[in-house]
């Protein structure tokens, strides 16, 4: 079970003002019916530039805060506030654009993630490695708020996924928030933040 201790506080007595765009977390904790508590007195806030990691064994709740944070689930108890975060990213969105103007961003992003020689490849001919980092470079393209990124280094190589968490990295940044959930010692310890 993850407690608040386990979450690095970012907000308190005599802090720096709040940046323009964040996600914060207040006396956060979650449960199913009829479960144990996943979590519990979660506080934290998370804004762009650093890559935070969260992270704990198989089954502590580390996609279900991800889910929490994109407002896609409800928490149990306490509250999620999202400031100018309207985009959260993980599948690629190529809305308005033809694909000749979508191609150069794709292939740009296929870049980051040394996947141009898969671009002519069908989906179902990649490895497991090579969809997972598609997937990513797929996130990257819609432009996200928030980017949450659940295991994106566990079908991966050593090599590749230092690669993987250095461009995560890049990404925060740029503006993003990024928050990865990793049960893997050195996913987190590329982070800026666990």
């Amino acid at each position: 079970m993850m407690t608040g201790e386990d979450v690095y506080a970012g907000a308190g007595v005599g802090a720096a003002p709040q940046p323009e765009r964040s996600v914060s977390v207040h006396d956060l904790a979650h449960r199913f019916p009829g479960t144990d508590v996943l979590f519990e007195h979660l506080d934290f806030t998370a804004i762009p530039g650093q890559t935070v990691a969260i992270c704990g064994p198989s089954g502590c709740g580390k996609s279900t805060l991800l889910s929490i944070l994109a407002g896609w689930e409800k928490p149990y108890h306490g509250t999620v506030e999202r400031k100018n975060v309207e985009r959260v990213g993980w599948v690629f969105l190529a809305k308005g654009l033809r694909r000749r103007e979508a191609e150069p961003q794709a292939l740009e992003a296929m870049g980051l993630f040394d996947l141009e020689y898969a671009a002519d490849r069908r989906f179902s001919e990649l490895s497991g490695g090579e969809a997972q980092r598609l997937m990513l470079a797929r996130a990257v393209c819609s432009r996200p708020d928030m980017l949450l990124v659940d295991e994106p280094t566990a079908q991966l190589d050593t090599r590749t996924a230092h690669s993987v968490s250095h461009v995560l990295g890049n990404l925060a940044g740029q503006g993003m928030i990024v928050l990865v959930a990793t049960h893997d010692p050195d996913t987190r310890d590329a982070c800026g933040r666990v």
